[in-house]
């Protein structure tokens, strides 16, 4: 089994979609989380937006750890505050995937040139804000010559948000082509690899099922019940986030157990760079949240080095899973 880190490198406005006036605190604390990352062998992905990577500070900091050989730098694209600026700022054209294809095109063929230019780097990973990824952005990924994407959230509904539906979708990495983003083609020129989402407790034998009572429990009338909730807390059904921003690090290494079972072929842990300084994002809202959260990490990483689950960046998966047919 591997392990990759996937990190939304991102400005401090979370949850503001403007196309200006971006700051970056949160960025000065990703050498102290690196630090954490060499203790274990860790390969982080840091996906950064349009601001991080037209930032001085930013790209001096991430090229140093880059420049060891320490992490990958792939692409995170925020439409609201990535050239050029054609839309209504708005909540829907907050997802990349309800913008015309021509302009996602020229979004992500901005941010492909500038992180480039930036870095000195050509980046084949991707993953889109709010998780508003589509076949459109994917046909442009493709074209720029992206090889993995990580935009997928597994039996995670956006519809309410406006972006897209992945009730449905498996944590399992395929192959898929660009006109098809949830359907597994062993011939498929680029590789999906999911942020990892899945179930624990005596239900969860199959994640098909285990996610269709938890979708019907989490709806009234036994949504009043608090049914969810119930069920997780005594251990028989647990939809648990493989991240420190929604998972303790029990939860998260009790999700681990149940994927090993599977026998799955990697683990996505996943986050957001805003959340290491205290304050920016509902994860963490002081310096003793901050403490725990980074705890949260350490004590997962300890436990998927000590059972053999082996670092790779994430740009490093297609040579290790799902090879071409």
């Amino acid at each position: 089994m591997k392990l990759v880190v996937t990190i939304d490198t991102e400005e401090d406005q979370w949850g503001k979609y403007v196309s200006g006036g971006h700051t970056l605190h949160n960025i000065s604390q990703i050498p102290r989380l690196q630090d954490l990352f060499d203790e274990f062998g860790v390969i982080p992905t840091y996906l950064i937006t349009y601001p991080v990577a037209t930032d001085k500070t930013a790209v001096s900091i991430l090229s140093g750890i880059l420049q060891g050989g320490r992490c990958e730098i792939g692409t995170h694209c925020h439409p609201w505050n990535t050239p050029p600026y054609r839309e209504e700022l708005t909540e829907r054209n907050s997802m990349l995937c309800n913008l015309p294809a021509e302009l996602q095109e020229a979004k992500l063929a901005h941010l492909h040139k500038t992180i480039m230019e930036s870095f000195g780097i050509v980046p084949i990973t991707f993953r889109a804000g709010r998780w508003g990824y589509g076949q459109h952005a994917a046909a442009s990924l493709h074209s720029l010559g992206y090889k993995v994407d990580t935009s997928v959230l597994p039996f995670v509904d956006w519809s309410r948000q406006y972006g897209p539906n992945f009730s449905d979708a498996d944590p399992a990495p395929y192959r898929f082509h660009h006109g098809d983003i949830l359907s597994a083609h062993p011939s498929g020129a680029m590789l999906e690899v999911p942020a990892t989402i899945g179930f624990a407790g005596l239900t969860s034998s199959s994640f098909e099922t285990a996610n269709r009572v938890h979708h019907t429990l989490t709806r009234a009338p036994y949504s009043l019940l608090r049914a969810a909730g119930v069920l997780h807390r005594c251990g028989v059904l647990q939809k648990i986030w493989l991240s420190p921003e929604n998972s303790t690090g029990d939860e998260m290494i009790t999700l681990a157990r149940s994927m090993m079972q599977r026998g799955a072929q990697v683990l996505n842990l996943f986050f957001h760079s805003p959340t290491l300084q205290p304050g920016l994002t509902p994860f963490v809202r002081n310096e003793s949240e901050s403490r725990e959260f980074i705890e949260r990490i350490k004590m997962f990483l300890r436990f998927a080095i000590d059972a053999g689950v082996e670092p790779i960046a994430l740009g490093n998966t297609p040579s290790v899973v799902c090879r071409p047919a």
